[in-house]
């Protein structure tokens, strides 16, 4: 089987739980792939993300380390036989790879219930939520700029992002937005305006919640970057995404996933309820 040259964050994240599950049984990587059959070198391929793993060797594997978590057990086998080639696949060679990366972990965190997507975002209106305008304003302030071409791609595969959550049976989708992306002009008033009220108009889905951190608010000091939450098919395998300057990092530790979850959890209590994050919204769009 030939090697994979740029493995997927999907498939990386696969490896490195089967890593942890060998690091967790205290079994070097010599005999990890004695009690399988195979080279310690196809063991570290496989931790690596440079090839695959069949749904047979990846339960023996399990089994060798005395994993009993069945729904992880089961949830890795999924990672490890899916075949799924995605509308992102036709970006590859266009787009930076971590753009193709969160389609399809946008794609696996909301094909059930079980599962769940969530941001915060303090200075801009979170991706799903934009405007083909607001987007393309958005990518037009990037430094250096970008050409026309890519630019142009970038807008419309952040708005085939957008299917899941008009897909059937969406999984719950909720935003926490700081007011101050809300007032922030990325072009004309007619595209804020445009951009404020589709934001209502999704939030009226039953499954989409959208909460506002009022200007005003007394105390708050939750003033970080962006972060996406994405919930995996267990929480085992829930994923933060982090976008930083030098790019985009998905983050999968156990201690990390932690303090966004408790993070999520604060920007939540402290931000006002939909309907009166609806009602905040109408007037700061009346105001444009």
């Amino acid at each position: 089987m030939a090697l994979r040259s740029e493995p997927t964050a999907r498939q990386m994240r696969l490896a490195v739980e089967l890593r942890r599950l060998r690091d967790a049984a205290g079994l070097p990587a010599r005999e990890a792939a004695a009690l399988l059959g195979v080279s310690s070198a196809q063991i570290s391929q496989i931790e690596t993300g440079l090839t695959g793993v069949s749904e047979k060797r990846l339960r023996r594997l399990a089994a060798n380390y005395s994993c009993s978590d069945d729904e992880l057990i089961d949830a890795l086998a999924a990672m490890a036989t899916d075949r799924t080639r995605g509308w992102w696949e036709e970006y590859r060679e266009h787009l930076p790879t971590p753009f193709l990366d969160l389609a399809e972990l946008e794609h696996h965190s909301t094909y059930r219930h079980s599962t769940y997507r969530r941001d915060v975002e303090f200075l801009f209106v979170p991706g799903l939520l934009q405007t083909p305008e607001y987007a393309r304003a958005a990518f037009s302030s990037r430094i250096p700029e970008l050409p026309e071409e890519e630019l142009e791609l970038r807008v419309r595969h952040r708005m085939q992002r957008k299917a899941i959550l008009v897909r059937p049976d969406p999984a719950p989708y909720e935003a926490v937005i700081h007011e101050a992306a809300l007032h922030i002009r990325l072009s004309d008033r007619a595209n804020a305006r445009a951009q404020l009220f589709r934001v209502l108009e999704l939030s009226e889905a039953d499954h989409v919640t959208v909460r506002v951190i009022p200007f005003d608010l007394d105390g708050f000091g939750g003033a970080w970057s962006p972060v996406m939450l994405a919930g995996g098919a267990v929480p085992k395998l829930d994923t933060a995404v982090r976008d930083a300057p030098h790019g985009t990092g998905f983050i999968d530790s156990e201690a990390q996933l932690s303090v966004f979850r408790t993070l999520f959890r604060r920007v939540e209590a402290v931000s006002l309820d939909p309907t009166r994050t609806r009602d905040f919204i109408h007037r700061v769009a009346k105001e444009l």
